[in-house]
């Protein structure tokens, strides 16, 4: 039933943008084609409404085509988004990528959480944001999504300015094995690990924390501290390497 209701709140907004487009010619340009896209992931893709659809604007072109990659080819799931993308290619996939990773709309201040956690549990979720915990295999966050958390060039997410909903959701997938990456999947490896209290924790944070004026990706991922050095993470190739 949700997933119906979402189909139908797809086409209304698609019926919406068509008929906004329909007093001026169409473009033949990036943003007219990807209208479909900011249906649900809002004006020039800076978040849906509902918590749910999660910002493309600004984040690593690398990242947001790996994405589009693993909805099309099956290591993520969601209906809506593999219908939309099985039958585009590579290169234009990658296109897709790099139009929403160019776009750099401001941020909003974080919404307030519905059910406040206590100081304890943000800082718990603070410290395995910035320093991880050694004790229990969990490596810090900063270590591959950047000092400031804002992502790293090519294709690692900045994981602020994202809602609580969807941060829960995609460690959820992860455990499930509902998302997945290429090989080695650091992520699943990582979340296997995680407790429901310290997932609780770290999304909790990380969710009432602002987005820095400068919000771009770092442009490289710091280097991995010493004990996390056999730390590694697959990742698709551009359209036209070898697979």
């Amino acid at each position: 039933m949700r997933a119906l209701s979402r189909l139908w709140l797809l086409s209304g907004a698609l019926l919406l943008a068509l008929s906004a487009q329909a007093a001026t010619p169409l473009r033949d340009d990036m943003a007219q084609r990807t209208l479909a896209c900011v249906a649900c992931h809002g004006e020039q893709g800076r978040a849906g409404p509902d918590g749910y659809y999660p910002r493309l604007a600004g984040k690593p072109a690398g990242y947001l085509y790996n994405q589009l990659l693993n909805f099309r080819d099956g290591r993520r799931h969601y209906g809506l988004m593999t219908r939309m993308v099985d039958v585009l290619s590579d290169a234009y996939l990658m296109d897709i990528a790099r139009h929403f990773a160019a776009l750099q709309a401001p941020y909003p201040p974080p919404a307030p959480l519905a059910n406040p956690p206590s100081a304890a549990v943000l800082e718990r979720g603070r410290t395995l944001a910035l320093h991880g915990d050694a004790a229990q295999g969990l490596p810090a966050c900063v270590q591959c999504h950047g000092q400031q958390l804002t992502g790293a060039l090519p294709q690692v997410p900045g994981l602020l300015g994202l809602p609580l909903d969807y941060l829960t959701a995609q460690l959820g997938g992860w455990r499930t094995g509902q998302r997945r990456a290429h090989a080695p999947d650091c992520m699943a490896r990582i979340v296997q690990r995680l407790s429901d209290r310290d997932a609780h924790a770290v999304v909790s944070w990380l969710a009432s924390q602002p987005v820095p004026a400068d919000a771009r990706p770092a442009p490289e991922r710091p280097p991995l501290s010493p004990e996390w050095a056999d730390l590694r993470c697959g990742s698709a190739p551009e359209p036209g390497a070898a697979r």
